[in-house]
């Protein structure tokens, strides 16, 4: 069960790692020092629901479809692969964080914002449902299953948060290019060890 919270922290946090408009919009408010908290619900608490949704979902149609799971799992494999890529080449042309400007300063006009950026996103889905949803198909046992959507989960809670609460901390560090350099090669690496895993999953099943 440990090693299923583990995989599903470690799963969950470099998906989210990726710089995108939602992890922007926490920045900045984070930085402006509005509405932190419950920006950061929001986010992690969307997350909560589709991780739900990934590991108890694709896991009913792994009964019915097996043939599914296969594909979606060798999909997965190469799209961490491919993003891993891109992360690769991405720090040798980093680039200091743009954060976008809110809709509003408001309470709420900042949660639509929120909620927005945490449910129109299509690639929130590819993370949480689909490729979580593919790798928790590697644990048999709803305990295990639990456990890593669980990590999963509390991946995206330690991220929001500390992104929010922690960002007059991180800017000064990010607003250098050699900071994004560093991250975006751990997350290469992390993406490439995940395939790699799911990889050699599908290969002892055959």
């Amino acid at each position: 069960m440990i090693l299923a919270i583990l995989t599903g922290f470690g799963t969950g946090f470099s998906l989210i790692l990726a710089i995108g408009a939602q992890n922007a919009f926490v920045l900045r408010q984070g930085l402006l020092r509005e509405h932190v908290f419950w920006v950061c619900l929001i986010c992690a608490l969307s997350d909560a629901i589709l991780i739900s949704v990934g590991v108890g979902g694709i896991s009913s149609i792994s009964h019915a479809f097996p043939w599914a799971i296969a594909a979606l799992t060798s999909g997965s494999a190469a799209f961490f692969i491919v993003y891993g890529a891109i992360s690769l080449k991405r720090a040798f042309h980093p680039g200091a964080l743009q954060a976008a400007d809110p809709n509003g300063s408001s309470v709420r006009a900042t949660l639509i914002t929120a909620l927005a950026l945490s449910w129109l996103n299509p690639h929130v889905y590819l993370d949480t449902v689909g490729l979580i949803g593919a790798v928790s198909t590697h644990f048999h046992g709803w305990p295990d299953k639990i456990a890593f959507g669980g990590g999963a989960t509390f991946a995206s809670f330690v991220f929001f948060f500390g992104l929010g609460y922690g960002a007059r901390l991180l800017a000064p560090f990010f607003a250098r290019t050699n900071a994004w350099a560093v991250l975006d090669v751990v997350i290469a690496l992390v993406m490439w060890s995940i395939a790699l895993t799911l990889i050699l999953g599908e290969i002892a099943h055959l």
